[in-house]
């Protein structure tokens, strides 16, 4: 309806032929306009939550255990969790362990030790560290952080060094 046509058509109308009606039209397009919005807003969220996710509180832990010293054979690294992070274990030889943060420097991907290069690499973009957590190839800004490695009796313990 136009907002002169209430004349004798709206006997109820206090304000005939002075005011404009919002018709089935108007209705539905405000309807339509506020699912579109409400579709927007639903894909968006999700969106914005993967560019700036929340900010997770870091357990604080000090040490981790590595297992067993019999589980890694000599030459080879295992994955373990220190806190929310993960930690890199490396069995270099019979007697002697290496323990770093298992975080690459450049965009934080997980770095896993090489048996065939006797190094630490990251796959993402083909970082590599040496034996002493130092940038040797690509694209790392800075060196792995190093654990402290102990015995206690037969279980491999990790500790933040002082």
């Amino acid at each position: 309806m136009a907002s002169n046509d209430c004349e004798g058509k709206c006997p109820d109308c206090p304000n005939a032929g002075s005011h404009h009606h919002e018709g089935r039209r108007t209705i539905l397009s405000w309807i339509a306009g506020g699912s579109a919005m409400a579709s927007v807003a639903t894909f968006l969220y999700p969106v914005l939550r993967f560019i700036n996710p929340p900010a997770v509180t870091e357990t604080a832990v000090n040490e981790a255990s590595g297992g067993k010293v019999g589980d890694l054979k000599p030459n080879s690294g295992k994955i373990i969790k220190f806190g929310n992070k993960p930690a890199l274990l490396v069995k270099v030889n019979d007697t002697e362990f290496k323990a770093f943060s298992a975080v690459c420097t450049h965009l934080n991907c997980t770095v896993q030790y090489k048996d065939t290069t006797r190094q630490i690499w990251c796959a993402c973009h083909n970082g590599t560290y040496d034996m002493s957590g130092r940038v040797v190839g690509g694209p790392p800004p800075a060196p792995l952080e190093e654990y402290a490695v102990n015995l206690r009796g037969d279980e491999v313990v990790i500790t933040k060094k002082a």
